[in-house]
This record gives C-alpha cells, sequence and structure tokens, in this order.
C-alpha cells in the first residue's frame, strides 16, 4: 500500500508543481494527514520535492525554471561579457590563488582564459565545470547550500572553507550597481559570500557589463572603495565619478573587432 501510494504521489510530481495537503488527502481517503505529512517528508528527503506551507513544490518545475533563467541570463549581452572577460585577462596570475565568482560573465572568464597552471577557488559547479575542460587548472569548488537561482554554492560552510584560503586575486561580479548602493545582489547568502571574498582577498577585480548600472539590488556586497579595478563595457568613470581612485578598464568592441582601451596591471 505504501509503495504504491508513494509511486502515485511520485508521478503526480511530474506534472503539476505544486501539490497540495489537501490534494492528497482527497487522493488517499483512507490515509491519516500525519501519514501523508510523512510521505512529503520522505520525497523531500529525497530531493524530488521542496516541502512549503500547506503542500509541496515539485524540484522538477524548479530546476526545470532555475536552468531556463539562467540560461536566458548566458545569452544576455553575450559579446559584451566576453569582451569584459577578454579585458580581465591580464589579472590572471600563475602562481595565485584565484577566487572565480558565480554568474555568465565569469562563464566566459573560464572560457577565453589560457589553459594552465592556475589554481582556482570558486562557489560555481557551472564555473568549475568549464575550467576542468582545460587540462592543466586546479579547481576548488566549495561547499554549502545550491541557490538553484545563480546556480551557486553558498552559506557558513563557504565561509568557512575560505577562512583556510588566502584569496591573492578575486573576479567578482555584481547584479548592479549605483553611486547610493554600491554592488548589490539579490540573495542575503550571496551578499554574505561575496562581501567576505572582498575584505579578505589581496586584490578585487569587479566585472560589470552596462546593463547593470544604476540597478539596485536588496543586499550591498561592496563599494568603490572596496574594489581594486573595474572592468567593463562602457564609460563608468564618466558616469560614476566616484571610481577617479581606482582603475577602470574599458573594452570596446567595433564591429566585430573587440580589444582593450587600457589597461593597468597591478602589483601584489
Amino acid at each position: 500500500m505504501k509503495a504504491a501510494r508513494r509511486q502515485k504521489i511520485r508521478e503526480l510530481l511530474q506534472t503539476k508543481p505544486f501539490v497540495s495537503l489537501k490534494e492528497l488527502t482527497v487522493m488517499f481517503p483512507d490515509v491519516t494527514s500525519m501519514t501523508l505529512r510523512r510521505d512529503i517528508e520522505y520525497f523531500e528527503s529525497q530531493g524530488e520535492l521542496i516541502k512549503v506551507r500547506n503542500g509541496a513544490r515539485s524540484m522538477k518545475f524548479i530546476t526545470a525554471t532555475a536552468d531556463e533563467n539562467y540560461r536566458r541570463r548566458e545569452k544576455e549581452n553575450e559579446s559584451s561579457k566576453r569582451a569584459i572577460a577578454s579585458a580581465a585577462l591580464p589579472f590572471i596570475e600563475k602562481g595565485k590563488c584565484l577566487f572565480f565568482d558565480s554568474g555568465s560573465t565569469i562563464m566566459q572568464l573560464a572560457t577565453v582564459m589560457a589553459d594552465d597552471t592556475y589554481n582556482i577557488i570558486t562557489p560555481s559547479p557551472n564555473v568549475s565545470m568549464k575550467l576542468i575542460e582545460k587540462q592543466h587548472p586546479i579547481v576548488t569548488i566549495i561547499g554549502g547550500i545550491l541557490n538553484r537561482d545563480s546556480i551557486s554554492v553558498t552559506g557558513d560552510l563557504s565561509i568557512e572553507a575560505l577562512k583556510s584560503t588566502v584569496i591573492d586575486i578575486a573576479f567578482i561580479v555584481p547584479s548592479g550597481y549605483s553611486a547610493k548602493n554600491g554592488f548589490s545582489c539579490g540573495n542575503y547568502s550571496e551578499c554574505e559570500l561575496k562581501s567576505y571574498v572582498i575584505k579578505n582577498a589581496r586584490k578585487v577585480i569587479m566585472l560589470i557589463d552596462a546593463s547593470k548600472y544604476d540597478k539596485e539590488f536588496p543586499y550591498t556586497f561592496g563599494r568603490l572603495s572596496d574594489v581594486d579595478v573595474v572592468v567593463t563595457d562602457s564609460d563608468f568613470a564618466k558616469r560614476y565619478p566616484e571610481s577617479e581612485k581606482i582603475s577602470v578598464i574599458h573594452t570596446e568592441k567595433p564591429g566585430l573587432r573587440e580589444h582593450v582601451s587600457k589597461c593597468i596591471p597591478i602589483e601584489i
């Protein structure tokens, strides 16, 4: 009986994004609500649903939506992100510990960088998979809770892992920047991780395309004063005069040709 009931619930989770406890009690009138709650807990332990108030959300639909959103963001401003990644290449140094943030711009960086003996730590499963397509980088992915929206690992475990790591150069991507609120993102755990990295890295390289200018998100993780270099595809320095004390690398794209108009090396 239990096996047959759970099989029916599993089939329901494959067809509906949300299943209510009330719906299950109607479907199984001879089963107590306590037993049905235990069924929900069982499927949660199997990673097939997330328990919410009065029911459960199917992981099939959560994962599909998250993947669709990530793929959409990956294609947005793709040429600009590729140009920004190319402009950031001079700051990737062998013999240093590099932190690669999550995000589609970092995916471009992982794609265009040379196949060499770099030591890279990242919270991003996607970035780590892109990096290990190369033969020589040493890649460490930190543990923690996976954010389905950004495909990034965050939380206390992530920060604990970084406490034993000396980060020489961090490549960070914000969700937005404004003169008032600084660099921000929409997830508190990601904010904590980015903030920790910025405070503890010896050098911070911020990668941001113009679509993120004047965008504000709930959680600020850094200010311009926390950053050594901003790499961007538009005139950041003129738009934000407060950036005059840091290096701003501006990419230009005449036609299909992409080049760096200014490249300022940094010393560690």
